[in-house]
């Protein structure tokens, strides 16, 4: 039985709007403090008389009057803009929305403001004073909240749709009343929240530094330790103490920290927070960082959390702990709830997630401490950033010559010596990179990265780990290594290195004179210059190891043995096919720069068939359709087999009560198919039902064949077990169960490489097939 009748739900629909034009248009008119008409000449004497005023160019019959909103109006319109502003696209735009809460006639309440996303409903209510202000008592109304509330929730289900979380706002502008009075106390009780000039001045700074973002802080001030959903978030974790401070090691996704975690911002909006101690972000740097993100970039360190047990129990199942340590791992289960994590390191990194493409498949490094008293919060934070001063990546690169120049170890000598070179490249008035590449603040076309990165890999410097090069990397470098004066080595190498790059460019500007969207496009662009300085040292320690060039070659001897290479490479580039100008243009996120590159080299190697470095035919066989055709039968055929092989092996064990004894994977399988199922229904799939044993993972297999390793069905002594059937050496040994096993780890690696089908990154490559063949035929199947 329907709680409200249809009638009702039609007309409390009818004063929601989700209409954007509309909205857009309500908005621009509740941003203003006065109230306009448009009235008829003959009107406007009596309508001055009532504080009306003439304004702008009077119309052809009309005359155009405004008169300042009274201050509840002025309230009211200050929060529908500020829910708009956070992100609300479903708002009331009728002033007698009276929500039901009980099925008699006289049971309705009239609501302010309501506003509608796909996770939330906040039915607001506004009080105001045009001045300064102690306010009424509200006990009677918060006394009634809680029942209403019921019905509340009852009507917004029924008209607006069920599974949104309800949230009743008591908003008040310049009335005084204290958080910790009776009635603030009655409001809380009963499940509403107190939203005070402060807590709207918060919100406010919020969207200015937050702006998209901010609505993550705010539902976790709104709607702090309610649920998100009944099932716990549950993360493989390392449980550790430092003193008497336990903590935990995990990663998690961008999406979940944003909902779970809460920053203390040094805000009177959070006075029932104290200590607070974080400020606010500066809104250009939380763009900046969401395009680092959306760039490929990431953020090796962790962020840390604290979890106040109080409002969020963990509950950690822990392994068997290692003889090797005290720290143990295990399973973490964390409630799913809104704010219950303090952000006291790492806001910056999980904000700039909040409108990254990356937020739901990235996850980010997280130490989460347990029951940190706010004083040790503040200590913990202070020490974190005591010695510190954010700087930008542009700004850290350039400052390493500096820092690391004279540096004891080798390794942070090179890193001065990519710094210097990028720096020489960039600041150097004769060379063409001059004031074209980025150095600490100064801005320009070019960013210093792409050049670090390149340089960090491309093979004209070597590398080194500690104060030993890396075996390899110095041959073909035009770093002397035999030079034990190494401060005079570093000025000759970052000589040479500028000097060829230098060279490069000037040929490549030459060459692309009548073509200069293709140079600026392919060449002197981020992408560009990072494939460009690569290809460079590939190109040179190709030649260096024909011993055309040497540590001893001059400039104009290294840019010779070149000119061939880059010529056709120029050419190329001016007549680029279509598809290869989409692959390069068009390729977006991790992964673009070597494409790139890729691209490049293929170029060159189409007229230098000797010029075929391995990475390059590693990449083409990536690219090859067939032989990924190839290895994902062979894959499939294995997945297949896995799959009937335990299943069959599972009934011979325990006969119909083989899924009870692999319950918790059952269980597990049977939330994936009803996900799979929503997913296929909202995609326009239609309802396709799923059964269970089809949303096996490999990890469930692994798992299965682990636990049954040895065990033979009750009178079948010779029947074969999971151990003799599956054992097979991949080139890891055989002697243990895990050697044995470690072929599904590296299958699973694949199954998920083959998957990813319009990443051709990672598909596979001959030496990936050919395992797969192996495995294929170890476990007795048949080619197809």
């Amino acid at each position: 039985m329907a709680f409200i009748d249809p009638a009702e739900v039609t007309t409390l629909r009818s004063k929601i709007s989700a209409d954007k034009s509309q909205l857009g248009k309500i908005y621009v008119a509740k941003s203003s403090k006065f109230q306009t008409r448009n009235v008829d000449h003959s009107l406007v004497e009596g309508l001055l008389a009532e504080g009306w005023e003439e304004f702008g160019t009077p119309l052809k019959t009309k005359t155009r009057l405004r008169k300042i909103k009274k201050h509840n109006v002025q309230f009211e319109d200050d929060i529908w803009c500020q829910l708009y502003r956070l992100g609300y696209r479903r708002l009331s735009v009728d002033e007698t929305f009276c929500l039901p809460f009980g099925q008699n006639d006289a049971d309705k309440k009239q609501i302010d403001i309501v506003a509608i996303d796909d996770d939330s409903v906040l039915l607001v209510e506004c009080k105001s004073s045009d001045v300064s202000a102690k306010a009424p008592s509200y006990k009677t109304e918060f006394d009634a909240l809680r029942l209403r509330l019921d019905g509340f929730r009852k009507a917004v289900d029924q008209t607006f749709g069920a599974g949104r979380r309800i949230k009743y706002i008591f908003a008040t502008r310049n009335l005084r009343l204290a958080r910790d009075s009776a009635d603030v106390a009655r409001l809380v009780e009963a499940g509403g929240f107190y939203y005070n000039d402060n807590t709207f001045e918060y919100v406010d700074s919020l969207l200015k530094s937050y702006r998209d973002a901010a609505h993550y802080q705010f539902m976790g001030m709104v709607m702090k330790g309610q649920a998100i959903n009944k099932s716990k978030i549950e993360v493989p974790a390392i449980e550790g103490t430092m003193g008497d401070k336990t903590y935990y090691m995990f990663s998690l996704e961008p999406e979940t920290l944003l909902k779970i975690g809460f920053v203390l911002h040094r805000t009177r909006a959070n006075e029932a927070e104290m200590p607070t101690y974080q400020r606010l972000l500066v809104p250009s740097r939380l763009k900046g960082i969401t395009k680092f993100i959306d760039g490929g970039g990431y953020f090796p360190n962790s962020a840390i959390l604290n979890f106040n047990e109080r409002e969020a129990k963990l509950d950690f199942q822990p392994h068997a702990r290692s003889k090797d340590s005290e720290s143990r791992t295990g399973v973490l289960k964390i409630p799913n709830a809104f704010a219950i994590a303090y952000i006291i390191d790492g806001q910056h990194r999980i904000y700039g997630y909040a409108n990254s493409k990356f937020k739901a498949s990235n996850t980010i490094p997280v130490v989460a401490f347990k029951n940190l008293d706010p004083g040790d919060q503040l200590e913990l934070f202070m020490q974190i950033n005591e010695n510190q001063k954010a700087v930008s990546p542009t700004l850290r690169i350039t400052l390493e010559e500096d820092l690391y120049w004279n540096s004891s170890r080798l390794d942070s000598r090179l890193k001065a010596l990519r710094s210097s070179v990028i720096r020489g490249l960039g600041g150097d008035p004769s060379g063409p990179l001059y004031n074209k590449i980025s150095l600490g603040e100064d801005k320009a076309v070019l960013q210093a990265k792409p050049f670090a990165d390149a340089l960090l890999r491309c093979k004209l410097l070597p590398e080194a780990r500690g104060n030993k090069f890396v075996d390899g990397t110095t041959a073909a470098s035009v770093y002397d290594a035999g030079n034990v004066d190494h401060a005079d080595e570093m000025v000759k190498a970052r000589n040479r290195a500028i000097s060829l790059i230098n060279a490069s460019y000037e040929l490549a500007e030459e060459s692309f004179k009548g073509h200069q969207d293709a140079f600026h496009t392919y060449i002197l662009s981020n992408r560009g210059s990072f494939a460009f300085v690569s290809l460079i040292g590939d190109l040179h320690a190709f030649e260096a190891a024909q011993r055309t060039v040497s540590i001893k070659s001059s400039a104009d001897e290294r840019i010779a043995t070149l000119d061939k290479y880059l010529t056709v490479l120029f050419k190329a580039l001016q007549s680029i096919s279509p598809e290869d100008a989409e692959a390069l243009t068009g390729k977006l996120g991790s992964g673009a720069e070597t494409t790139w590159l890729r691209i490049m080299q293929s170029y060159v190697n189409a007229k230098f068939a000797d010029y075929n470095p391995p990475e390059l035919r590693d990449w083409r066989e990536r690219q090859d359709k067939a032989l990924q055709t190839e290895g994902r039968e062979l894959g499939t055929q294995i997945e297949r087999h896995m799959k009937h092989f335990i299943i069959d092996q599972l009934k011979a064990l325990f006969g119909e009560n083989w899924d009870i004894e692999i319950g918790s994977i059952q269980r597990d399988c049977e939330s994936r198919a009803k996900e799979q199922i929503e997913k296929n229904y909202k995609e326009g799939l239609g309802r396709q039902e799923i059964h269970w044993t089809e949303q096996f993972f490999i990890k469930d297999y692994k798992a299965i064949i682990e636990k049954y390793w040895a065990k033979r069905p009750d009178g079948a002594p010779d029947a074969e077990t999971f151990e003799q059937h599956f054992s097979i050496n991949v080139g890891h040994g055989s002697s243990s169960k895990a050697e044995k096993i470690k072929w599904i780890s590296l299958f699973n690696t694949l199954r998920n490489n083959w998957a990813h089908e319009g990443t051709k990154e990672k598909g596979l490559n001959r030496n990936d097939v050919d395992l797969l063949a192996k495995i294929h035929d170890r476990l007795g199947l048949n080619r197809s």
